[in-house]
């Protein structure tokens, strides 16, 4: 059978949307595959540096203070980790250097929870979430009540 120059056009047409049917496709199944996948406490595994900044009492039943810090911590992507923070009050003053440890808990849906203890009497719970495929984290400080802090994380090192 003989092609005439319409026939040949209409194969190429016909190969080229084939093409582009399954480029986007599989475009499509890599964006669903990115969307479907869930966290758990691996994904946050390294280290990140948090700048943190809010409200909190200057000291047991005292005024409450604004608050500035940063915090370099460690992830060791099983549930745990460990912290140096520098933190300033507007009231208080600042701490350099100090260390502190927790726990950490991570959701299929990229939320989790941390209980840290920055000091011996202190322990703050935040509530977390997850973006950017664990190289960045938003945070807020949920425990005790009256500390009003937000943290935002990225990722220096691990994975």
């Amino acid at each position: 059978m003989r092609q005439t120059g319409r026939g040949m056009l209409g194969v190429g047409v016909a190969v080229a949307i084939a093409l582009v049917g399954t480029w986007g496709v599989g475009a499509r199944a890599k964006e669903e595959s990115r969307e479907h996948r869930g966290c758990d406490v691996s994904t946050i595994k390294g280290s990140y540096g948090i700048q943190i900044s809010g409200m909190r009492p200057s000291a047991p039943g005292g005024p409450i203070e604004s608050v500035i810090g940063v915090v370099i911590r460690h992830y060791d992507g099983r549930g745990q980790f460990e912290q140096v923070d520098n933190v300033k009050g507007s009231i208080s003053g600042m701490v350099p250097d100090r260390a502190g440890f927790g726990t950490y808990t991570v959701n299929e849906d990229c939320s989790g929870v941390a209980q840290a203890q920055p000091s011996p009497n202190l322990l703050l719970e935040e509530r977390f979430v997850i973006v950017n495929d664990g190289d960045e984290i938003r945070s807020m400080t949920s425990l005790p009540a009256p500390v009003m802090v937000t943290g935002v994380y990225k990722r220096t090192a691990g994975r």
